[in-house]
């Protein structure tokens, strides 16, 4: 099946009024549209396994990314690698729309490698800049998400793709490498989180395997992720409860393969990273009903 699916416009006490959040997920590429709007607030700090590529339609669009604030306009590009911390708020009354897609690394990763780019899709490469001034990338962003989220078929899909890939090839590299013994050390405690995501574990334990102190690593950790090792936990399970969601496992269910405390931790912390409850994006990402 190659699209998914479905979609919806929720007016409820998820969000404020008038505010709308509306997502498809293109089944074969795994690749993620959404079409949103807000006023005030729209999201807490939180960051994704993806790599998001998008534009503001209307309004002004801020928020911090790569402690930096930045201000979005229409006709600007948003460029987030994998990992970016980001918020977002509006600073007009009149709120801003946007239209972002969510690009899995490995399709990513497969997609540069065949076109002779490399491997792109790791946490160690970025983009030059988060807002781009690029028209003709803007034109490849909205053509794509044009194919997807209005489900115009695999073959204006794929060139739609061909074209964006293309394209952001022109604004990634790779950033400045950090000492080697300290990133063997930050590489160490993040494979431990990621190996022990589901447990219930302590800072001591993560110290303890990479050979430095806690202190050390809290503040090794923080330079080369920009958040401490709870919130690269936190944010790792609800990455990973997003796919779990998009795959139909109930929020149950996530909840405790992801090592949340139960069902209404994990929505307490998926509202804020995403605005929407995990059980919202579930229907929007699957045919499932309740």
């Amino acid at each position: 099946m190659q699209e998914l699916i479905s979609e919806f416009t929720f007016m409820n006490n998820e969000l404020a009024d008038q505010d709308w959040v509306r997502i498809k997920r293109d089944a074969e590429t795994g690749i993620e549209s959404v079409h949103a709007h807000f006023k005030g607030h729209a999201y807490d700090p939180h960051d994704h396994d993806e790599i998001l590529v998008g534009f503001t339609q209307t309004g002004v669009q801020r928020f911090n990314c790569g402690r930096a604030i930045h201000t979005s306009t229409p006709g600007r590009t948003m460029l987030i690698e994998p990992g970016a911390l980001h918020d977002g708020h509006a600073p007009e009354p009149e709120g801003f729309t946007y239209a972002m897609l969510y690009i899995p690394q490995s399709w990513m990763s497969g997609m540069t490698q065949s076109l002779g780019f490399g491997d792109v899709s790791s946490i160690g490469a970025a983009f030059k800049n988060t807002l781009a001034d690029d028209q003709i990338l803007h034109y490849a962003i909205q053509n794509a998400f044009t194919s997807i989220h209005h489900n115009e078929g695999k073959l204006a899909r794929d060139q739609s793709l061909d074209q964006l890939v293309f394209q952001l090839s022109k604004h990634l590299h790779k950033p400045l490498s950090i000492k080697s013994d300290a990133r063997a050390v930050v590489q160490r405690a993040r494979e431990y989180i990621h190996a022990h995501m589901a447990e219930d574990f302590g800072l001591e334990e993560v110290a303890d395997h990479t050979g430095i102190d806690r202190f050390r690593l809290t503040r090794q950790f923080k330079n080369a992720f920009g958040q401490s090792p709870h919130a690269y936990l936190v944010r790792l399970r609800l990455r990973k409860a997003r796919t779990l969601l998009a795959f139909g496992l109930s929020p149950v269910q996530v909840a405790m393969e992801v090592g949340f405390a139960d069902q209404s931790h994990m929505g307490l912390w998926f509202r804020r990273a995403y605005r929407m409850t995990p059980a919202s994006y579930q229907k929007q990402c699957t045919n499932l009903t309740d």
